[in-house]
């Protein structure tokens, strides 16, 4: 089986191009996971499900035990830090930071699990890695990019010839807006700060430089380089974070290592909105994932996670997304037509996805064209053609679905419980005569956009069918 050339959109050279791994036989990946101090939202969840898809992407096309993918776990915080002094004083600084992110932590992987995300290969904390910070740091010292003034150690950027590449800022207009005379410390207002001083009410630890903790920029350079080396493939994020984080992250990696290149290829999701509003706290629109699985948080039901993958990927990862309830419902039809057609298909571990499928995707994770090619496959399996059923099945498997019990089960696709419970309810209303009861049902699935169709199966018996208007 040929497998497709991989075109991925470059944030660093703004244009898409053929992507060459550095080594095929280990293609290394590296994305800015969560800060752990609160539940994730869902703006968080779209670069855990982006980033998954080109994982199993890359899998595919080099083999799953020739890919590497990193996701941090940031717990090193201000906030976490306060909260694990208050807290827990009387424990070392790294076990009471873990007691205070244990359950935020645990979460994420959860929540992550839902979406159908595969665990990363590694998954490192940012407090395992302080040795490693304080190595980076003292190299920068040493080669002249790095200075200690007022007890922090801060990155000189004017050090760095071409600093702004990633973002295309110049460095002048970034010293025209800082505020000079609140950090007079600075050689430069720009700098950034790499080590930061703690006092003694304050979460720190021991360092060449004082007692203090990283900066935030720092932790992703060191786990990187520790993890991947020191130039590695892919490094994936929020646009949100392409300045500053990421821009520092390049200076730290290339100017402490001398290389040309902190990752190859730089790649970032798009900004999510919540129903056409920026999502936060003070609009009452902030969703955490959690929120969405388990609660009515968004048209007053919960969602699966497979629905809220499709919903997701339904707009390309480079673009804008205005998530709501409508592209929820959207998301479900959909999902639940390609779960109908794959019925009965029986998989095993080595099942490929259809090539169509994946050559779609190989450009740039092209997913609505890869939906598009899953329509005809679902089509195919409708009228159940060939092997189109069992290619169906293997390929929603491959786009993390998690379709596998649905698919082999007796009975195959299942309704929704708040649908099918709905229509089970109608149906006892019309056996005992109670029409009113069944039209307030009918009505209220209607609202929620679903359609219901009454006929007799063999016996004679009164059945429900349902659709989801698109």
């Amino acid at each position: 089986m040929t497998t497709p050339q991989l075109k991925l959109y470059n944030t660093l050279t703004r244009q898409k191009q053929d992507f060459r791994p550095i080594d095929p036989a280990n293609v290394r990946m590296y994305v800015c996971g969560p800060t752990v101090y609160d539940f994730a939202h869902i703006g968080n969840a779209r670069p855990v499900i982006v980033f998954d898809l080109l994982f199993r992407l890359l899998r595919h096309v080099y083999g799953a035990g020739h890919v590497t993918y990193v996701r941090n776990i940031t717990d090193v915080d201000d906030k976490i830090n306060a909260r694990a002094l208050r807290d827990f004083p009387d424990l070392p600084l790294n076990e009471a930071i873990r007691r205070v992110t244990e359950k935020t932590e645990t979460q994420f992987l959860s929540d992550a699990r839902a979406l159908g995300a595969l665990e990363p290969t590694i998954q490192p904390r940012a407090t395992d890695n302080i040795d490693q910070m304080q190595t980076l740091i003292a190299e920068l010292i040493a080669r002249n990019h790095a200075y200690n003034a007022s007890g922090e150690v801060l990155f000189d950027v004017k050090s760095m010839p071409d600093y702004g590449q990633l973002s295309g800022r110049n460095l002048e207009d970034n010293l025209a807006g800082a505020r000079i005379a609140v950090e007079a410390h600075k050689k430069n207002p720009a700098d950034f700060v790499l080590w930061k001083q703690s006092s003694d009410s304050e979460p720190g630890w021991d360092s060449p430089w004082g007692r203090g903790r990283p900066g935030w920029h720092i932790e992703c350079s060191a786990m990187s380089e520790r993890y991947l080396g020191q130039t590695f493939d892919i490094h994936g994020g929020g646009l949100d974070l392409i300045f500053p984080h990421h821009e520092n992250e390049i200076a730290q990696s290339r100017c402490a290592h001398g290389t040309h290149a902190m990752a190859n290829v730089w790649m970032h999701n798009g900004f999510l909105q919540v129903e056409g509003q920026k999502m936060s706290k003070s609009l009452g629109n902030f969703v955490t994932i959690n929120d969405l699985l388990e609660t009515g948080a968004m048209g007053g039901r919960a969602w699966s996670g497979d629905v809220l993958r499709l919903a997701m990927l339904m707009t390309h990862y480079r673009e804008p997304i205005d998530f709501s309830v409508r592209r929820l419902e959207e998301a479900e039809a959909k999902l639940r037509d390609w779960q109908r057609a794959a019925r009965g298909a029986e998989l095993s571990g080595g099942d490929a996805p259809d090539p169509s499928v994946a050559g779609e995707l190989a450009d740039d994770l092209n997913f609505h064209r890869a939906s598009v090619a899953l329509d005809f496959i679902a089509r195919k399996a409708g009228r159940d053609e060939g092997n189109a059923k069992h290619c169906l099945a293997a390929t929603l498997r491959f786009l993390g679905f998690g379709l596998d019990s649905l698919i082999t089960s007796d009975d195959g696709w299942q309704e929704p419980p708040h649908i099918a419970s709905a229509i089970a309810a109608r149906l006892a209303a019309l056996n005992t005569k109670d029409f009113a009861r069944a039209d307030s049902i009918r009505n209220d699935l209607a609202s929620q956009g679903i359609t219901l169709m009454d006929y007799k199966d063999e016996s004679g018996q009164r059945q429900t069918k349902w659709e989801m208007k698109r």
